[in-house]
């Protein structure tokens, strides 16, 4: 197994400048990182609003322009499975091998230190701004978001109307919150 392969996982939703340097960061102690996108089944809520194959066009635009080494990444959907305590495994056979998983989920840090393999926290780049709830909150509140991201991400969600589909969700969740109060 290459020692030097590290499993980088997070939901991307969206992908923002964090996740960048988050990449870029761990590059420097891996000569190769699979990115799982976690959750990739999930979509189309406050919190999971965009699929997994949109998370995936965000990574790949945003690593192209950031000029990522396309042979030094990985990008794997990875689902959620009902039994957490068969979910490493389940992981294992979706990428290849690893030896080093970084996450700051502290879930995902628990599953795979039972497992026996190292885990890293990541370091955080300025997460009052740069985290998806925040990003999330800013296009649900037409605040400025665009400065959060990779413009190639701009484009993404502009494409798929990102931003509408989040401020839709959420009329959507109100509207049932306050029918079940009735």
């Amino acid at each position: 197994m290459n020692e030097k392969r590290g499993l980088l996982i997070g939901r991307i939703q969206p992908l923002h400048n964090g996740h960048i340097k988050v990449i870029q960061e761990t590059l420097k102690e891996v000569d190769e990182i699979i990115i799982g996108i976690g959750s990739a089944e999930k979509s189309h809520t406050d919190s999971n609003p965009f699929t997994g194959g949109e998370r995936i066009l965000m990574l790949s635009k945003a690593l192209r322009e950031y000029n990522v080494d396309a042979s030094k990444y990985y990008i794997i959907p990875l689902e959620d499975i009902s039994c957490n305590s068969l979910w490493v495994g389940h992981v294992k056979m979706l990428t290849p091998p690893f030896s080093k998983v970084y996450s700051g989920n502290s879930l995902v840090k628990q599953l795979f230190k039972e497992n026996n393999i190292t885990v890293i926290q990541p370091p955080l780049f300025n997460r009052t701004e740069y985290s998806g709830t925040e990003v999330r909150r800013r296009m649900l509140n037409d605040e400025d978001w665009h400065s959060l991201v990779p413009k190639s991400v701009v484009k993404v969600i502009e494409e798929i109307k990102g931003v509408q589909r989040i401020q839709n969700l959420h009329k959507k969740e109100v509207s049932e919150l306050n029918n079940k109060k009735l």
